[in-house]
């Protein structure tokens, strides 16, 4: 079973872990105790260990080796920020760029989530939320900007929670202007309607305060199957 289990997987694995606090800041990762953990060999752990140092949700310390990175207040921001350049420019390709198929996932996606802003639950929403800009995403057209865009948002997971919006009708409402104009092929409005939407969304980011014990030892079966691939 061992030899089966691929880097990538050990890889979402690992980033899932960190991004849920299952591997907090600080905790060092021993090789030896993630190959047990996740049931593979010490190969693919150190290849994922240096994936998610690229990434940034590992660094390497003198004398620990390597440890979930803690990311300062400022670098917190920092995501955000750039959060909000970003996301303007890939609803703007969107508009630009879009397939008939990116379109019908996008409209179902508003359908259900202004349904289930009426009468749904928190995390149905939320699930909804990261679909949709996940496809807009993905309309962009460029390989480059989907994959700065995915990362930021796991970023963003991890060092953010993110609270019910007030108002989800209208976070909804958001979602729908921008579909329509991305639909109607205009990238400047698409981009300003992001923008806009982004900018009525920080209030619901609080910054996580998570404890950094080392959990590097611990026992928690996982589950790799549900790495995605």
């Amino acid at each position: 079973m061992r030899g089966h289990i691929s880097a990538h997987a050990v890889c979402t694995a690992i980033r899932e872990d960190i991004i849920s606090g299952a591997l907090a800041p600080g905790s060092r990762l021993i090789e030896e105790i993630l190959a047990a953990r996740y049931g593979v060999s010490r190969v693919p752990v150190r290849e994922a260990l240096r994936t998610l140092q690229s990434e940034g949700f590992v660094t390497t310390r003198h004398h620990a080796g390597a440890c979930v990175a803690e990311p300062t207040e400022q670098e917190a921001a920092d995501l955000l920020d750039i959060r909000a350049l970003l996301e303007p420019l890939g609803a703007a390709r969107a508009a630009a760029r879009r397939t008939p198929a990116h379109l019908k996932v996008l409209r179902g996606l508003v359908r259900l989530g202004r349904e289930r802003a009426r009468h749904g639950n928190p995390a149905d929403l939320r699930q909804l939320d990261g679909w949709f800009h996940e496809t807009l995403a993905q309309a962009a057209g460029s390989p480059s900007l989907t994959a700065l865009l995915t990362q930021l948002r796991r970023k963003i997971e991890w060092m953010y929670a993110v609270e019910p919006p007030p108002r989800a009708g209208e976070a909804w409402d958001d979602h729908g202007a921008v579909l329509d104009a991305v639909a109607r092929g205009d990238a400047e409005r698409a981009r300003a309607l992001m923008a806009a939407h982004i900018e009525r969304s920080l209030p619901v980011y609080r910054l996580r305060r998570p404890a950094t014990p080392d959990v590097s030892d611990t026992k928690r079966p996982v589950n790799t199957a549900r790495a995605r691939s």
